[in-house]
């Protein structure tokens, strides 16, 4: 069974690029034919997919946040990582990193536990 673990800092400061990783096990990033997905969820509100990396390495984000994130992976660490430039308190929330079928929180099969990120100065 995949397992997904995030890690990263806490707490960021406004205007700063937020960073996470996402440590695979029990699967690789690699496998036909899955889309490892960066979702969050901000206090008080609902799930927001960001973006995925396919198996393929091909990258898809959400039109609203596209100009801000970057996802990128390491194959020989099986990890992936979700980068979030100019952040503000609005990006305060939980993130996740998932397993998907597609592309959409809805498409998630296997997702860690969630990592808080607070951004404040």
């Amino acid at each position: 069974q995949v397992q997904l673990q995030e890690s990263g800092p806490g707490l960021v400061k406004p205007s700063q690029t937020l960073s996470l990783t996402c440590t695979v096990s029990g699967g690789s990033i690699t496998t036909n034919y899955y889309y490892w997905s960066w979702i969050r969820q901000p206090p008080g509100k609902g799930l927001e997919w960001m973006g995925a990396i396919a198996y393929s390495g091909s990258t898809y984000y959400s039109p609203s946040l596209k100009s801000r994130t970057s996802i990128s992976r390491d194959t020989s660490k099986n990890q992936f990582t979700l980068q979030l430039s100019s952040v503000t308190p609005e990006d305060t929330a939980v993130y996740y990193c998932a397993e998907c079928r597609g592309l959409g929180y809805e498409e998630c099969d296997y997702w860690g536990q969630g990592t808080q990120v607070t951004v404040s100065s």
